[in-house]
């Protein structure tokens, strides 16, 4: 599993603990992964809509600016739960072989 594939398996896991704006998203990110690039994060958001992962809508501040919140579909909590099987039985294998 890749570190995009792992970014994604976060984001949708992150999306299953309820509606999220962009950059609350990249911010709990970024506490786990500071590497990650804010565009790559915004590419996936965007990639999991298109595929029908996610939906977003605006969600409405007082006081300033519509923000884009992302929700998790049926079909995003398949692929949620597709990654956690393949990151289960990649994190059994490294056990294996005593990689920790």
């Amino acid at each position: 599993m890749l570190k995009k594939e792992l970014i994604e398996l976060c984001l949708l896991h992150l999306l299953a603990q309820g509606d999220q704006y962009g950059y609350e998203l990249l911010r709990r990110l970024h506490r786990t992964f500071p590497d990650t690039q804010e565009s790559a994060v915004y590419a996936l958001l965007r990639g999991l809509c298109r595929e029908g992962c996610s939906e977003q809508y605006l969600g409405e501040v007082s006081g300033g600016p519509a923000r884009k919140y992302y929700r998790l579909t049926p079909a995003g909590r398949d692929r949620l739960a597709a990654l956690l099987a393949q990151w289960r039985a990649l994190s059994a294998a490294l056990a294996e072989l005593g990689v920790k």
